[in-house]
């Protein structure tokens, strides 16, 4: 509201500068970019999925597409168990990753010591945010398969691996929230007896469970759509039944529409392929809607 304010008051007696209005189209261009590249790209597949460019073509996308395993043919291919392969491995990245994430992140801005160690800790938490995710493939190949000897394209392994990509991502967004809690409320806490765990149990921890949220399930958002880690710990192309166990062998959604990519036939590349990229656009879009639903729900309290 402050910000609203401050914003309408420079408004006001701010003077007429061409130069000024020029920044702001820029601004407004660059806001509105990355608007316009999604919109494209949704109306793009939207098109190819449901045949609408086709006529008399019946629509990729539909029921019989989401509750059908892949086929050689156009016509009868579905995406079950990619899509359920998906689900279970988002499952194990928040039950491995959420944890691990938001315990360090409270260490770091509760706990630890102002030291040239954290300090380096920090930055290369940061510097991991940006390793490529065909690195961390390797290293989940190498630690998971090669090492602890786990099932070579298992749910777990592509969980964990995935885990380990967007950890980084989940540390540094629970940092941001727990530092956003104003320390006048630690120290409220402090001044009427409490003691430092109880401090981040029952002051810090629920003021930042927004923020927690919301990074947490943004960066669930981006592994549900990582291919590359899941080449290299050998995901399957293409599998006829879903997974019914975290050791069971699986394929996830981008995974499969990768395959269909290479298909010869033009019904593949782009009638199937849509209908593939426009479910996993949905689950994405609808984790993000549900991630600024538990914001406002958390922020209204």
């Amino acid at each position: 509201m402050a910000g609203s304010e401050t914003r309408e008051w420079t408004a006001a007696g701010a003077r007429v500068d061409w130069r000024g209005r020029l920044f702001e189209g820029l601004c407004l261009g660059a806001t509105l970019f990355g608007i316009l590249m999604v919109s494209i790209l949704l109306v793009y597949v939207t098109l190819d999925a449901f045949a609408i460019r086709q006529p008399g073509t019946d629509p990729w996308l539909d029921w019989g597409f989401l509750t059908s395993a892949p086929s050689r043919f156009p016509e009868e291919a579905g995406i079950y168990p990619a899509l359920v392969g998906s689900v279970m491995m988002v499952l194990v990245i928040a039950l491995s990753a959420f944890p691990v994430g938001v315990g360090a992140a409270i260490y770091l801005e509760e706990y630890a010591p102002d030291n040239r160690l954290v300090e380096l800790i920090e930055i290369n938490i940061g510097n991991l945010a940006g390793v490529p995710s065909v690195v961390y493939g390797l290293l989940g190949l190498a630690l998971f398969i090669r090492t602890l000897s786990m099932p070579t394209g298992s749910v777990i392994v592509g969980g964990f691996t995935v885990g380990l990509l967007i950890l980084p991502i989940v540390i540094i967004a629970a940092q941001e929230a727990v530092a956003s809690v104003p320390d006048s409320q630690r120290r409220a806490s402090y001044a009427m007896g409490a003691t430092r765990w109880q401090t981040v149990r029952n002051v810090v921890l629920p003021a930042s469970v927004p923020g927690i949220l919301t990074g947490t399930i943004l960066a669930l958002g981006r592994a549900i759509g990582e291919t590359a880690p899941l080449l290299m710990i050998g995901a399957a192309a293409t599998i006829f039944n879903a997974p019914s166990s975290p050791f069971d062998r699986f394929s996830a959604m981008p995974r499969q529409i990768f395959t269909w990519a290479s298909q010869p036939s033009a019904e593949f590349q782009y009638g199937v392929l849509a209908a593939g990229v426009v479910t996993l656009l949905a689950v994405m879009l609808s984790m993000n809607a549900a991630a600024i639903l538990v914001r406002n729900r958390y922020q209204r309290r």
